[in-house]
């Protein structure tokens, strides 16, 4: 085995530091693409690869994403919910790759509920 560089042993530091911080809540914002059958049909996948890009071209550390399975209403997929911390969560639907970053931008980044996409608000949080 070769021997680890200090760049390596940083990079093994920072990701086990980003884990710590995601198991402590250490973020602001979640976001959690609905990745069932019907909402990877309808178009889940480019969400996903949306938000990550907008994630990674700012730099984020403290907005994350996770998956869930359906949230039962196939008609509306593809969905996501943004919870930002202290607030209630909000279920977006029938979204495409640019709802999804004008929802980043809006909701994620500027706090402001991007009323023509959602569906509901409340019901559901995770702190």
């Amino acid at each position: 085995m070769a021997k680890l560089s200090i760049e390596d042993l940083k990079k093994i530091k920072e990701s086990v530091q980003a884990g710590v911080t995601l198991r402590e809540g250490g973020y602001r914002a979640k976001v959690n693409i609905h990745m069932g059958t019907c909402g990877i049909a309808a178009g889940a996948r480019e969400l996903m690869t949306a938000v990550l890009d907008e994630i990674q071209k700012r730099d984020l550390k403290d907005v994350i994403v996770t998956t869930s399975g359906c949230a039962g209403l196939c008609s509306r997929e593809p969905m996501i919910t943004v919870e930002l911390l202290g607030e209630a969560p909000v279920k977006y639907v029938e979204l495409d790759a640019d709802k999804m970053r004008e929802i980043f931008v809006e909701h994620i980044l500027g706090g402001k509920i991007v009323e023509k996409f959602a569906l509901a608000m409340g019901s559901e949080t995770t702190f």
